[in-house]
C-alpha cells in the first residue's frame, strides 16, 4: 500500500501534523516538478487543492479570517491561501525569489488563527526545495520514536 491509499483508509483518524506537512510538501513537489515554475500563484493553488484532496485530506481554499483588537472585530481581515485538516495553513507564492515579510506574514497568520505551523511554497523558484520553508508559532516538532 502507497501512502497516497494509507492516507485515504484513515478516514475516521486525521493525520499528525507532521504527517500533514509532509503530505503538502510532496503534493508541492510533483506539481512543481510536473509544470515547472512561473505560473500564475492561483494555478498552483486549484491544483493543490485538488493533490491534497486526492488524499483524502480536508483543505479549503481563500478562507477569510478575522481580526479582533480592542473590542473591533475585522471579518475579512486577511485570506489564507490553503488550510488543511484545520491545522495546517499553506502560504502560496510564485516569486523569483523567497522575501523576508512573506514568512513573517505566515507567522501572523498562525499567530492569529492560533495554529502550531505553516507551510511557505514558492512555486516561481527554479527548484521546490528551495522555495518551501517551515514556519511554526509556539511549535516544536516531536521526537522520532
Amino acid at each position: 500500500m502507497d501512502s497516497h491509499e494509507a492516507t485515504k483508509q484513515q478516514k475516521g483518524a486525521a493525520p499528525d501534523l507532521e504527517e500533514l506537512a509532509r503530505i503538502a510538501v510532496d503534493c508541492g513537489y510533483h506539481l512543481h516538478k510536473a509544470l515547472g515554475p512561473g505560473l500564475l500563484e492561483t494555478v498552483y493553488e486549484v491544483l493543490m487543492v485538488e493533490a491534497i484532496k486526492e488524499r483524502g485530506l480536508a483543505v479549503e481554499r481563500q478562507v477569510f479570517v478575522p481580526i479582533r483588537y480592542n473590542g473591533i472585530v475585522i471579518d475579512n481581515a486577511f485570506r489564507a491561501d490553503l488550510i488543511i485538516e484545520n491545522q495546517l495553513i499553506i502560504e502560496l507564492k510564485s516569486t523569483e525569489q523567497n522575501s523576508p515579510v512573506h514568512g513573517k506574514q505566515l507567522l501572523t497568520y498562525l499567530r492569529l488563527m492560533d495554529l502550531s505551523l505553516g507551510l511557505l511554497m514558492n512555486f516561481g523558484m527554479y527548484g521546490f526545495t528551495d522555495g518551501v520553508k517551515r514556519v511554526a508559532n509556539n511549535y516544536y516538532r516531536p521526537l522520532q520514536k
